[in-house]
């Protein structure tokens, strides 16, 4: 089982989702992932509900606003958020919510990169973030779609230290570069196609990709496209509220 006590720093280490209809979503994606829920209430109002598999926390699920459409937040372990959070700048990124402190769980900030997309760093205290990884219903990648991968990864690698390694693509295929925590893979970094905003995508493990896709289109979610790739087949949706996530069935890490 690929349980985590702590995740190193630089390693993706936690999603959780911003949607309109909590109730909605956790029949969604329990439906679809297995997972089980529990509701905790935010100071200032406001619900998170943590989504675990038995006695692991997977991902979590949070309220949103009206003018913030439903999507997924990826978040990178870091030793410092306000360190990250000035380092960001430093390299041309925004800081969008300065640091602040979860409670007792954590510090995080929310970043913007110089091409438009959102990632989260998190400062463990009491929290780790995911307590299990890469086992069916499980998160085990997480990939960045941006107009600029050139100046994303001079980003991402000034910030966090992430070592890279160019996938070959077939003739007028897209490039692909997986990013590292020393040899350990982290995530992948690929071109948005045209008319996708730039944006960190959520991969979840399944035992059957065909098998999840059906089951979350007869859930209500919309299927983007299915690919076969050497080291596995993926599947890609918008949830019922809009929200894109992805399926990986395959060969993951430990």
């Amino acid at each position: 089982m690929g349980t985590r006590t702590e995740h190193a720093a630089g390693t993706f280490s936690w999603v959780d989702l911003t949607t309109r209809d909590g109730a909605a979503a956790k029949q969604f994606y329990g439906a679809l992932f297995g997972w089980e829920f529990d509701d905790s209430e935010v100071p200032g109002g406001g619900v998170y509900t943590m989504c675990r598999l038995g006695d692991a926390m997977v991902a979590a699920i949070s309220p949103t606003t009206e003018e913030m459409p439903p999507h997924w937040n990826n978040y990178v372990t870091v030793e410092s958020a306000d360190e990250a959070a000035a380092k960001a700048k430093e390299l041309g990124g925004t800081a969008v919510m300065e640091p602040f402190d979860v409670m007792e769980a954590g510090r995080m900030a929310v970043l913007q990169d110089p091409t438009g997309a959102m990632l989260c760093v998190w400062e463990p205290r009491d929290a780790i973030g995911a307590t299990r990884v890469n086992d069916p219903g499980s998160l085990t990648w997480n990939e960045l779609h941006t107009p600029d991968p050139g100046r994303a990864l001079e980003f991402y690698t000034g910030l966090f230290g992430w070592n890279t390694e160019e996938m070959p693509s077939d003739e007028g295929g897209v490039a692909y570069t997986i990013v590292k925590v020393g040899e350990r893979s982290n995530g992948g970094v690929m071109s948005a196609q045209q008319g996708e905003p730039p944006n960190w995508l959520p991969y979840f493990t399944v035992e059957s990709r065909d098998g999840a896709a059906e089951k979350a289109k007869g859930l209500g979610a919309t299927e983007l496209f299915r690919i076969e790739m050497q080291m596995g087949k993926i599947a890609v949706f918008a949830d019922p509220e809009g929200a894109a996530f992805a399926v990986f069935e395959g060969d993951v890490d430990d």
